[in-house]
């Protein structure tokens, strides 16, 4: 196991993540059927945006909150697909990596999830 410390290692983190997220049950279909995604496109955001979270970088440039809202007026995203994608976030992280980021990045990903399924329920009830 090795530290999560490089660009190249938050692509290897996101690939490997996003590999186990079109074939689960539970959220792969917002990515295959709901919104199709482009993965030339998708993928660099995702690196540039754990970069920004974990080092600081400020590569990414967005408003993910936003880009979910269209989304979930598709198909609701509820609190169980964002611990879903919790869980395999998390798994993916422990099967790669060690050390202070790795647990940053879950930290992180915990508040995320959290934040998002509650932002996503309360634009349901509006």
């Amino acid at each position: 196991m090795k530290k999560l410390e490089s660009r190249e290692d938050i692509e290897l983190l996101v690939n490997s993540f996003y590999q186990k997220v079109v074939q689960d049950e539970t959220i792969g279909f917002f990515f295959k059927d709901i919104i199709k995604v482009d993965w030339d496109k998708h993928l660099p955001k995702m690196y540039s945006f754990w970069e920004t979270i974990l080092f600081g970088q400020m590569s990414y440039k967005g408003n993910p909150m936003a880009v979910h809202f269209p989304i979930n007026e598709l198909k609701a995203m509820e609190k169980k697909h964002f611990e879903q994608w919790l869980a395999l976030w998390k798994k993916t992280i422990e099967e790669n990596f060690v050390g202070e980021n790795a647990d940053m990045a879950i930290y992180k990903s915990e508040n995320i999830a959290k934040l998002m399924a509650y932002k996503m329920e309360m634009a349901r009830k509006l």
